[in-house]
Parts: C-alpha cells; structure tokens; sequence
C-alpha cells in the first residue's frame, strides 16, 4: 500500500482565480429561460417560470422544456423513450433548426427510417426538413462508443458544422455498457459539453427491468439524474388484477403507460404522474395527472 502512495509525485494546491464569480459577473452570462416547444402534446404545458404581474407573483408557462437544458429520459424499454426524442428532433427540424441525433443502438440509416416515419405521423414532409437532421452513427463505429475524447470531438465538429443548437443521444447508456463505475465520469463529461456548447440536449438512458418503474434510477444507478437538470421518468403497467382494473378503469391485460417529470433544476415543473399513450401512429402523448383519473374512480 506504501508502495502505492509513493507512486504519486506530491504537488502544492494550486488556487484556480478563473474559477471564482461573483454573483453579478455569473449572473451576467446566465441566458435568459425560455421554452423550447418539443412537439409532444400535453407535455409543454407542463414547464413554467414565476414572475410579478401587476405587483403579485403569477405562474408563467414556458411552453416548452427549458431551453439550453439537458434533459434525461428514462425507462424500461418499450415505454416510448426513442419516439419522444424522435418527436422532438422533427418539431425542431421542421423550425429550420439543426438538430444533431446521435445514435448508439441502432444504425443511422434505420434511425432515418424511424424519424421519417415520425415525421409523416406529426404532419410534414420529411424530405423538407430531412437535412435539418444530422446523425452521428456511434452505433456502427465502435471508436465513437469506447473512445469519450473522439465522440467529443467529432460531436463539436457537427456543432460548428452545421450551426447546431439541439442534440439528441439514443441511448447515453451505451457509453458506458459492463463499465458503469464509469457512469457518473461520462455523464457529467457529456453534460458539461452540452453545456459549454449552449445544446438543449436530450440524453435517453436504459432503465433495468428490475427497478421500481416510476423512479428515474437507470443503468449506472443515479448518476445521470444527479447530473442532469431534470429527467423525465416513463413507466408502464401491466393491468393484471381487479384492483387495478377498478383503479385505471380499464379491462385486465390491458397496458397504462405513466410519464413523471422528476426534478427540472432550470424551471418549475408539474411533479405529478400523469397518464401517457403512444398512438397508433407512433406519437407520445401525455394526458391528463393519474390524481384526476383516481379522484374519477373513487
């Protein structure tokens, strides 16, 4: 053990004067909070700011998630994580705005596939907005998953490219796959990023199965939500007894998706679960807080 400490070359503190603000200097360069609309309905709402109207404080919806956030989103699979950030990639694409989508877990040509079919659910032609859209294929170069400093830098190199201002990573756990000591290291690295770059950022992170559904714990434990400035949690729920038939009035074998924002540390946020559905189309929709539902079947 000696042995080990002797190894490392002893060094005096060094005080870092760069990274000491006042509060009227950090304050300064804070971007003015505004929503970035995402194209999922019912979801905008559900973001807001308080400011003094005519002498009293009032709750001012932002219309959107904050902008210049990075956002996770987790849970199991099949709970609609890659439709919504698919939604949003075409909401903002069809703006005029350059959105980057990397992809870890499927090849770009299938993820095009996929938000073509996205688009034609919400109304456009993919072939308007198609080079809004630019992908990073993380999933078929192996460099740009086990090598941070190459993804980083071929991510800055898009950015500056082609003037991007959203970025998309499907999933963020694929970073960091049987090394999740490293969670915690590659998240706040990517987040830090996000942030140096001024993204509004969605990071889509794999819950294991065996979690408890509503809570935002995913693979790495909960590294990704303690860096991030919120997460929204997506669950669903087998009705598979007469209590929970009574409870969502619904038919037993019927599925209840539920969606959760859990903590936003840039705007306040509706915390209550809310009852969410994936259309026949394709498309995420959050509806109406399960509180109601269960006030209705009381």
């Amino acid at each position: 053990m000696d042995q080990i400490y002797q190894s490392y070359e002893y060094k005096d503190p060094k005080v870092v004067k760069e990274a000491i603000f006042t509060g009227s200097k950090a304050y300064a360069k804070a971007p003015e909070l505004e929503g970035v609309p995402t194209g999922i309905k019912g979801l905008d709402d559900l973001f807001f700011t308080v400011k003094e109207v005519d002498g009293k404080l009032e709750k001012v919806k932002l219309n959107g998630i904050p902008k210049y956030s990075v956002f996770n989103i987790t849970g199991v699979s099949d709970t609609g994580k890659s439709l919504m950030v698919e939604q949003f990639t075409i909401a903002r694409a069809a703006q005029n705005e350059k959105v980057l989508f990397i992809t870890v877990e499927s090849p770009a040509n299938f993820v095009a596939a996929g938000l073509a079919a996205r688009a034609a659910a919400m109304g456009y032609e993919f072939k308007n907005l198609e080079d809004n859209i630019v992908l990073i294929d993380a999933a078929s170069y192996s460099s740009l998953r086990e090598n941070l400093p190459d993804l980083l830098a071929t991510i800055a190199y898009a950015i500056k490219q082609f003037k991007v201002n959203y970025t998309v990573i499907d999933s963020v756990t694929g970073f960091y796959e049987h090394k999740e000591m490293l969670a915690r290291s590659v998240v706040r690295r990517m987040f830090n990023f996000m942030k140096k770059w001024y993204q509004t950022a969605l990071f889509v992170s794999q819950k294991r199965s065996g979690h408890e559904l509503q809570t935002a714990e995913a693979a790495g434990g909960y590294a990704v939500g303690h860096i991030v400035d919120g997460t929204m949690v997506l669950a669903k729920e087998v009705i598979d007894t007469t209590f929970k038939a009574r409870q969502y009035g619904l038919p037993i074998g019927e599925v209840v998706r539920l969606f959760r924002i859990d903590g936003c540390r840039m705007a306040g946020h509706d915390s209550r679960t809310h009852l969410m559905r994936i259309t026949e189309s394709g498309l995420v929709e959050i509806l109406k807080p399960l509180s109601e539902l269960r006030q209705q079947t009381a």
